[in-house]
């Protein structure tokens, strides 16, 4: 709501931005009696985690520059006339990251977990290592093909066995010829 007051208040050289903002729906914010510029409100619905997973489109640098500090808020920006998602802030991949570490297993279990294999006779012994056995292959697939018949040096294949291509005429038709020599004599 505050974005669509800052859009009236600018008057008429942003009717067509304040026309596109209209049509998304209108977001409830804390300001209602008093509203605040456009960049202010965005910022604070994404103050908490953004905890409803907004996107934030921007041209405003400075506002986008305030967003990449936040962690999990995506960025869009329009480069001739082409939506862009902006890369993932230095922020939100440290999010991320510090996210998958937690879920991992804790350093106190994984070290119980050890102890208990020890336990069981299951932890593996440095010195024993199993090699993987060789199986026994077939033959070479080479060695099974058919041996060719060696031809004498002397003589080349018979001519029976030679195949000549026969060549084709395109003969034309009498009518046509007839039609030539007629054209020739007159």
């Amino acid at each position: 709501r505050c974005v669509l007051k800052e859009l009236e208040s600018l008057g008429k050289a942003l009717y067509g931005a304040k026309l596109i903002a209209q049509r998304f729906q209108v977001r409830n914010c804390s300001h209602h009696k008093d509203p605040v510029s456009g960049s202010a409100c965005l910022l604070s619905m994404i103050e908490e985690g953004n905890p409803h997973h907004f996107f934030i489109a921007t041209q405003d640098q400075d506002l986008a520059n305030k967003v990449k500090k936040k962690a999990g808020v995506p960025l869009l920006f329009i480069i001739q006339n082409t939506m862009v998602l902006d890369k993932p802030s230095p922020k939100s991949l440290a999010f991320v990251q510090k996210l998958q570490t937690d879920q991992l297993v804790p350093e106190h279990q994984k070290q119980s977990i050890v102890q208990l294999k020890e336990k069981e006779g299951l932890a593996k012994q440095e010195g024993e290592k199993r090699r993987k056995r060789k199986r026994a292959g077939g033959p070479n697939p080479l060695s099974c093909l058919k041996k060719k018949k060696k031809t004498q040096e002397g003589q080349e294949p018979s001519a029976e066995k030679k195949k000549r291509r026969k060549r084709k005429r395109n003969r034309v038709k009498a009518e046509a010829m007839q039609s030539v020599q007629k054209n020739e004599e007159e």
